[in-house]
């Protein structure tokens, strides 16, 4: 079963790029405790799931680029193609040369109308080339124009083109203190209609990987790219082939017990729903072993609120609200997404 990722604006394509350069870099990498058979069923997956195999021999990605303007998606497809392990196609990129201005609006209602078929007829080509479709994964950021804006217009395209199929968004959460004034906006904004259209959220805050660099790296000097290679790690490890951990195990004892403890979880949730654990004994780039968690659970309440928190205040002032209503995003389309993250928030705590 086979996803194809939309890559969108500077940082979802940069990203995206890291994640398929991971992929790949798994999939040829050794096979650790495995058997030969195993390991090739697992290649074999993988392939399948994220790339479509040329005539020369080099996987492509199934992937379709998205930015507003061209320089990224011109370094991203070059590094690809350099690196002489994959590639991107020729064909499945679409860019402009006039951005978003970091103002969600502009995205969402000028950019997403304006070029909605151009960058539908590439996803729905990249789609037809898959004997058969598991879903989308886009890749955005919450901060800017192009990633939060045009990503959720998408969002939305894709829900409607594609209304059985799962889309997951991956967002990058913004640093606390990001450069971008009017973050908070865009993340509402983005938030709340990606509540709507998608079927999952999966979240990573740049301030926790930016630790992960400092602390448990050592990397003295973090650049974006060594963010981008954690996150993209992450994310790897998640997507690639796995089964599920039931039946006779050969351990003497239960690793996993502490995680089934029923008052981990919400009272109304099947315990059997509570908590699934998948495994492999093929070795995930280069590691013996290692163990991945993705958790639906009260973590993000703390920066949603934050965020929530600030938008309001600078909305209460009717600070920089004239960027969006000028493309326009009124008064009573913050109120919507507020009302709506509110709600979120409600029910998290509540949980």
């Amino acid at each position: 079963m086979s996803i194809v990722t939309v890559q969108l604006g500077q940082c979802g394509n940069q990203i995206g790029h890291e994640v398929f350069s991971a992929l790949c870099s798994d999939i040829r990498g050794t096979h650790g405790l495995c058997s030969k058979k195993e390991n090739e069923s697992y290649q074999d997956s993988c392939k399948e799931r994220f790339f479509c195999e040329e005539e020369s021999g080099v996987p492509v990605a199934r992937a379709v680029l998205v930015d507003m303007e061209p320089k990224v998606i011109s370094q991203t497809l070059s590094m690809a193609a350099r690196s002489g392990h994959w590639k991107y196609s020729n064909h499945s990129h679409f860019c402009q040369k006039q951005g978003s201005g970091n103002n969600w609006a502009n995205g969402y209602s000028v950019h997403g109308p304006r070029h909605k078929e151009a960058i539908m007829n590439l996803v729905q080509k990249e789609a037809e080339k898959c004997e058969r479709l598991g879903g989308f994964l886009t890749i955005m950021s919450m901060a800017g124009g192009t990633g939060s804006g045009l990503g959720a217009f998408v969002t939305q395209c894709l829900r409607d083109a594609f209304p059985t199929s799962f889309i997951l968004n991956h967002v990058v959460w913004p640093y606390g203190t990001g450069e971008v004034i009017v973050q908070n906006y865009n993340s509402v904004l983005t938030l709340s209609h990606l509540y709507h259209s998608s079927d999952a959220l999966l979240v990573h805050e740049n301030d926790v990987i930016h630790k992960i660099c400092a602390q448990l790296m050592n990397i003295k000097q973090i650049s974006f790219r060594d963010v981008n290679q954690v996150i993209a790690h992450q994310l790897g490890s998640v997507f690639q082939p796995a089964h599920t951990a039931g039946g006779g195990s050969g351990y003497s004892r239960n690793p996993l017990g502490s995680f089934q403890d029923p008052s981990l979880y919400t009272s109304w949730l099947n315990p059997q729903d509570a908590f699934n654990a998948w495994k492999t004994p093929r070795a995930f780039n280069k590691y013996e072993k290692s163990a991945a968690l993705v958790s639906n659970s009260q973590f993000l309440l703390k920066p949603l609120d934050s965020i929530v928190g600030k938008a309001w205040n600078m909305f209460a002032s009717k600070a920089y609200l004239h960027q969006y209503t000028k493309f326009g995003i009124q008064e009573e389309d913050f109120l919507d997404c507020f009302t709506t993250l509110e709600q979120v928030i409600s029910s998290y705590t509540n949980l």
